[in-house]
């Protein structure tokens, strides 16, 4: 494992360069950022990535572009394969300005793979130097995708959203969260729409779907996760998860 506190890619010598790693165990690495933009992608087991705008669960056919300077967390619920691609500033226009989700095909896949395998002292014209920017090419083409639970500013909804992130089962209701945070219901529901571009349920949902993602890539059961998710029987989780990912839980993770 890199330590983080010391960012040696940032300080590589040429403006793009990989890095991998294999870790098997549940690991949290702590708030940083990078001077460089990153994209963090795993070949087996799942991440989920925290930024200051909102918590991204990120499974094998996924990805993440972090902007240069992004102050962000990592949690890996278990055995992870890690690979980073590193981006001067310099480099990193053509990619989106926040951070951003990104559907990882079969070749870009393997460029990865490949790039993040290679010295940091490759040659200015070698093939080193083709395979990155055909790298970069592929990376900026890749599809964006909803897979985030976006974040707030406001002082209530950030309340809100952390009793909610400690217990997703909480099945209080909108009103009811109004009462607790003495606004009215009108007002909260206005204030979730305007923050987070969704409404308290479809949030709500969301956090739960992202959880029961990151504990399915941990190995637990589908029905133990439904459970604690307060989903009445584990069909009901399997639904959701189909309507909003369009396969099944137990196929999720082999949607390459």
């Amino acid at each position: 494992m890199p330590d983080y506190d010391h960012r040696p890619a940032d300080e590589a010598p040429n403006p793009i360069v990989g890095e991998y790693w294999d870790h098997v165990g549940p690991q949290t690495i702590p708030w940083h950022s990078h001077r460089r933009g990153q994209v963090i992608h795993v070949v087996r087991g799942c991440v989920t990535v925290e930024t200051e705008a909102g918590l991204f669960v990120l499974p094998p056919h996924r990805a993440i572009w972090l902007p240069p300077e992004t102050r962000h967390s990592v949690r890996y619920p278990g055995e992870v394969a890690f690979r980073g691609i590193y981006l001067a500033s310099g480099l990193t226009a053509p990619f989106p300005p926040r951070p951003t989700v990104l559907h990882v095909d079969r070749l870009t896949r393997e460029l990865i793979d490949k790039a993040t395998r290679i010295a940091w002292d490759y040659g200015e014209h070698g093939p080193e130097a083709r395979l990155f920017a055909v790298l970069i090419d592929q990376l900026v083409a890749l599809k964006s995708v909803p897979l985030s639970l976006p974040d707030a500013t406001d002082k209530r909804l950030r309340s809100i959203m952390a009793a909610l992130k400690d217990n997703p089962a909480d099945q209080r209701t909108l009103a009811a969260w109004a009462e607790t945070v003495h606004v009215s219901e009108r007002t909260l529901a206005r204030h979730f729409r305007a923050e987070t571009g969704l409404s308290f349920s479809a949030w709500r949902q969301q956090l739960r779907l992202l959880t029961a993602l990151e504990r399915l890539a941990a190995g637990e059961a589908i029905t133990t996760i439904a459970i604690d998710l307060g989903y009445a029987t584990p069909s009901s989780l399997t639904t959701m998860f189909k309507r909003a990912f369009g396969v099944a839980p137990t196929r999720f993770f082999d949607d390459t």
